[in-house]
């Protein structure tokens, strides 16, 4: 597998090092140097050397440039980033999941390699793997190992359930991620596993992180705030920092599910609940997409209707998708005309998976006394 990747990225030109967060950029002529050196089994170019030392503390290359580094060609369509659910299946049952119901389907590995084809295609250079819980499909593995080797930069969001097994460490130690994304839903196990609804749930948790902080994996925590474990935030907070000392995200705001479902609003803990951040647009749609199971591309996870479907239009589809974040930001829908658009909190399409969920006004909007 290769150790580096050089690619466009919005106009720019990167070097990355799978299993780094960190990049470097380099110039329009630098890229082209490593194009013609890889293509034509020429020495690695003098500056990456330097470059490599500078960023990574990389001892020097030695090898033909073909064999170090991959070079991610050109798109026309210039997307940097995307989200991938693998599957909708989870094996955790949270009353407060933004899903929904969480059908375990996905397809074959021909049409799955077909579809990750086409995300780099598109240019993505930075794909979150996510679900339901992607760690549980049968194919996780040999996706996440196909996805490197396409020159994709991986980010695995995950309940954690799985982290423990040998195969997971394994497969990440050998092709490690730039970011290990963990949802905590306790710090009991009586707390967790009656979140999650699975008896012993959180003892494997607990054991997969022990393990990911002895690799030294790139762990990053999402505290989840409900209802259910409000009594224990503290507990959380404590036990990410005194037992792995992981960076953490305390996140309490529920939103109905995908298809405007109420459920999960119901778990909230409202003595948590924080406003967001004025909503100044968004690039969704322009610069970074989400694609479901079936090959179903959206602007983002929340605002996935209008869609294309790259299985059978291709990837020349998501060409749409910059009018269609257009179309879905417009204020409309019980937002047109209104006087406080300049200080909104919640992004049109999120707004309105709240009316369809017919959620308070004081959750959501200023109008009700949402962020005044």
């Amino acid at each position: 597998m290769h150790s580096l990747i050089a690619g466009p990225f919005l106009g720019q030109y990167l070097l990355l090092r799978p299993g780094h967060a960190s990049g470097v950029q380099i110039s329009k002529t630098r890229y082209e140097e490593l194009r013609t050196a890889v293509a034509e089994d020429l020495p690695a170019p003098a500056w990456l050397n330097d470059a490599t030392a500078a960023a990574w503390n990389m001892k020097p290359l030695g090898d033909p440039a073909a064999r170090t580094v991959l070079v991610r060609e050109r798109s026309t369509l210039g997307y940097g980033r995307a989200s991938w659910e693998i599957n909708l299946g989870c094996d955790a049952d949270c009353g407060f999941c933004y899903l929904g119901e969480k059908r375990f389907a996905s397809f074959d590995w021909e049409n799955r390699t077909r579809l990750l084809d086409m995300l780099a295609e598109a240019g993505v250079l930075w794909l979150q793997i996510t679900g339901g819980e992607a760690l549980i499909d049968p194919q996780f593995a040999a996706s996440y190992e196909y996805v490197c080797g396409l020159g994709i930069m991986a980010q695995v969001s995950t309940n954690g359930s799985q982290l423990h097994k040998p195969r997971i460490q394994e497969l990440f130690a050998r092709l490690r991620l730039y970011r290990l994304t963990v949802s905590l839903y306790g710090a009991t196990a009586a707390t967790y596993d009656g979140v999650t609804r699975n008896r012993g749930m959180y003892d494997r948790l607990v054991r997969g992180l022990d393990a990911c902080r002895e690799a030294g994996l790139p762990v990053r925590m999402n505290i989840v705030v409900a209802a259910e474990n409000a009594h224990e935030v503290d507990a959380m907070v404590r036990l990410v920092e005194s037992r792995w000392a992981f960076p953490y995200y305390v996140f309490s705001t529920m939103s109905p599910t995908i298809h405007g479902g109420s459920a999960p609003l119901t778990s909230q803990a409202a003595k948590y609940l924080k406003p967001r951040q004025v909503f100044s647009g968004c690039n969704a749609g322009r610069t970074f997409f989400h694609v479901d199971p079936h090959g179903i591309a959206s602007i983002c996870k929340v605002g996935r209707d209008p869609s294309v479907n790259l299985m059978t239009e291709g990837v020349g589809a998501l060409s749409r998708l910059g009018a269609i974040a257009e179309s879905l930001q417009l204020r409309t829908g019980g937002c047109s005309g209104c006087s406080k658009t300049g200080s909104c909190r919640t992004c049109r399409p999120l707004a309105r998976i709240h009316q369809e969920a017919e959620d308070a006004l004081s959750n959501y909007c200023q109008h009700g006394g949402y962020g005044s």
